[in-house]
């Protein structure tokens, strides 16, 4: 755990005293669960139920803000145990999928999600064209219901195959209404409309929140960067929160702590609960 400035210290602090007020955003992929070549198969960190159970305790919500379709993340995690278990200390867990799209928590037990946009069965139809042209027509794409995800990362070649496919799928996205997503190896395409940072919003004005960590680890996240941003210069204890890799930096300097990965994470969780709980 590394604070990226003195300013960063200072808002931990701030944080820890406000934590009883705090909701703790969290992106999964990257974050909560470490990346790996099968999207299918990223389970989440086997320390993070225990880490998010004692961290409820002591915060006002905790929330899973991801990309991925709520129904997946929600086996991916174990989250309605998880959210069982935070029920019984009085709390809550909410669940934002696809980039807040999809809606889930522990006390509703339902996923809300509205209808595919249009121009998105028109977009998947011209894809395979799109690929072949961009010399990428082995990648993988992964279905979201409300969203197509383009994998780069089991090609020979990643990264060039994902620098190939950004400007092709960007215009593609773009004459069919939709919006795209790059990340880490992976280019996604969903609906207008929404974002990470929306889904800040959205449980700030539903809990009520007087303080908001966010932690992520990629392009996805920086909506979410903004919005807590936004609430600091309101007046609120904020604090940024980047799970590092060798992949992606954008975020790092952004943020107020960097960690390392899922594991970095969840120290800094367990530290915060511990100091909260000091703090009292």
């Amino acid at each position: 755990m590394e604070f990226t400035s003195p300013e960063g210290e200072r808002r931990y602090a701030a944080l820890v005293r406000a934590a009883d007020r705090a909701v703790v955003g969290l992106d999964f992929d990257g974050t909560l669960s470490p990346i790996v070549d099968d999207p299918t198969q990223a389970h989440i960190h086997p320390d993070a139920p225990e880490v998010l159970v004692d961290l409820a305790e002591v915060v006002a919500a905790v929330a899973v803000v991801t990309g991925r379709p709520a129904r997946q993340a929600l086996d991916l995690g174990g989250l309605e145990e998880v959210g069982n278990a935070i029920g019984d200390a009085g709390k809550e867990l909410y669940l934002f999928g696809q980039y807040g799209n999809e809606r889930w928590s522990s006390t509703r037990r339902r996923i809300v999600s509205p209808r595919p946009p249009h121009g998105l069965a028109t977009f998947l139809r011209d894809l395979p064209r799109a690929l072949r042209g961009a010399g990428a027509a082995d990648a993988w794409v992964e279905h979201k219901g409300l969203a197509h995800a383009v994998h780069t990362r089991r090609l020979p070649d990643p990264e060039g195959a994902f620098e190939r496919l950004l400007p092709v799928l960007r215009d593609l996205a773009g004459r069919n209404g939709l919006v795209l997503e790059p990340g880490r190896n992976v280019i996604e395409v969903r609906a207008p409309g929404m974002d990470k940072g929306k889904a800040v919003d959205a449980l700030v004005a539903e809990v009520g929140a007087g303080a908001f960590l966010f932690a992520g680890d990629d392009l996805g996240d920086l909506e979410a960067f903004d919005a807590v941003a936004a609430l600091g210069k309101d007046g609120l204890p904020t604090l940024l929160v980047c799970s590092a890799s060798d992949e992606v930096s954008a975020l790092v300097e952004r943020a107020d702590v960097v960690v390392h990965g899922p594991e970095g994470v969840l120290e800094l969780l367990r530290r915060l609960a511990a100091d909260a709980r000091a703090a009292r």
